[in-house]
């Protein structure tokens, strides 16, 4: 996972970035492009091991073919179902080491740009989708020096059309 030469592994994450626990974040990033998608539920519709699975097979045919590739998890408990999540959604699983968080790098450093939005203890409850869609939106119009200062949305728009004209042309 070290070069970014193609877009994939995504890296989801579920964070728990309210004080009550009372609602969670799932990211989903393309490991190329570093887009942020976040989506918003409540802990008992979002947190177990079945919502997630539920949750991540939605999000990913929300994406283009080429971008449904495999998908990087923690050791937590909510992919216990990563096996019907491979099927369901057709993309290879695989798991960081216990206790390797620079295995998700891209993943740890938007957890902390989202602290910037959503400090600890912040209710999340108060904020709904439109206020999650402006700060991916915010995150994703940022330039990374990961991607040569260019924005994700840059980058996966890129990767977009190149990988179209492969296509027409191929």
């Amino acid at each position: 996972m070290g070069r970014r030469s193609h877009s994939g592994p995504w890296q989801f994450c579920d964070r728990h970035l309210g004080g009550t626990h009372d609602f969670t974040i799932l990211l989903h990033l393309p490991r190329l492009a570093e887009g942020v998608h976040v989506k918003k539920g409540s802990a008992l519709a979002g947190h177990g091991a079945e919502a997630v699975r539920d949750a991540i097979t939605r999000a990913i045919f929300t994406l283009p073919e080429q971008l449904r590739r495999s998908l990087t998890w923690d050791q937590g408990a909510e992919l216990a179902q990563h096996a019907r999540l491979k099927i369901d959604a057709g993309v290879q699983v695989y798991f960081c080491d216990p206790h390797s968080p620079w295995q998700r790098g891209t993943n740890e450093n938007t957890n902390g740009l989202l602290r910037r939005y959503f400090p600890k203890g912040t209710d999340l409850g108060i904020h709904n989708a439109d206020d999650l869609e402006a700060v991916a939106l915010a995150l994703n119009a940022r330039p990374r020096k990961t991607l040569g200062w260019k924005t994700p949305a840059e980058t996966l728009n890129e990767l977009l059309s190149a990988s179209k004209s492969v296509a027409t042309t191929g």
